[in-house]
């Protein structure tokens, strides 16, 4: 059962190693609910990491975190359930096709199957799959891929979304399509967790931002504070180069 005094996302001390290597380094961070929170950082600064120990797929070595106030380790079922996952590179089973896959995944979160059925008809035509509703999914091009993934992601319309790279593979239109639809989210009272590379849209849809490197979460604020405590007059790019070579 989610609170509803709870943050959207709350991290205390959140770490994972391996061996000697401490891929997340005791991560404290709050997510508000209704933000758009970008998380930004290089590559192997520990983003999927985090998505991943979100999502109940690793087991924290220190710490703990919540979504909506349910254990993202010791609730996992529970904390699934009101979050909608996009991972960075989505696999499917061989023997799906596209409506099966998404009339599944809306299944698996408890939809009756009529309304199974009609949200994934709905999503299917929004984001311009219907004609290759009746393929394999696993045969998909990458972008069609990622808007297969995405619709998963919605098809049982939970409050919290957890997006690894969301526009990767994407032409512009269905990019400008996915901010479209991340800021109608966002309007609606849902909250959005962004990992991206591109600093552009981070800087344009976020409500606030985090800078992760090396397992370490450096910097958090909105990009305005950020480029005036770091980089007055600069951009959020510059803020980031910043941030990553002070930690160098």
């Amino acid at each position: 059962m989610t609170h509803a005094s709870s943050p959207a996302i709350a991290c205390h001390g959140l770490a994972k190693s391996y061996g000697a290597f401490r891929a997340l380094d005791g991560l404290d961070l709050e997510v508000a609910r209704g933000e758009v929170f970008g998380f930004l950082g290089p590559n192997g600064a520990g983003k999927t990491t985090t998505i991943r120990l979100l999502m109940g797929m690793l087991v924290p070595s220190a710490g703990a975190a919540r979504l909506l106030g349910v254990d993202c380790h010791r609730e996992r079922v529970a904390a699934k359930h009101v979050v909608g996952y996009l991972p960075d590179d989505p696999v499917f089973p061989e023997h799906l096709r596209g409506r099966e896959l998404l009339e599944f995944a809306a299944a698996m979160h408890g939809l009756p199957r009529p309304e199974a059925r009609r949200r994934a008809e709905e999503l299917l035509l929004e984001l311009g799959l219907d004609d290759a509703a009746h393929d394999f999914a696993n045969t998909y091009s990458m972008g069609m891929r990622r808007k297969l993934a995405l619709a998963c992601a919605r098809v049982h319309e939970p409050p919290l979304f957890i997006l690894d790279e969301p526009t990767n593979g994407l032409d512009p239109h269905a990019q400008r399509e996915v901010v479209s639809w991340i800021a109608a989210a966002s309007a609606a009272g849902r909250t959005v967790f962004l990992s991206t590379h591109l600093l552009d849209l981070a800087e344009r849809i976020c409500t606030r931002v985090g800078i992760i490197s090396q397992g370490r979460l450096l910097a958090v604020g909105t990009t305005g504070e950020l480029k005036d405590r770091l980089c007055p007059g600069g951009s959020l790019e510059e803020v980031f180069f910043a941030v990553a070579r002070a930690d160098d």
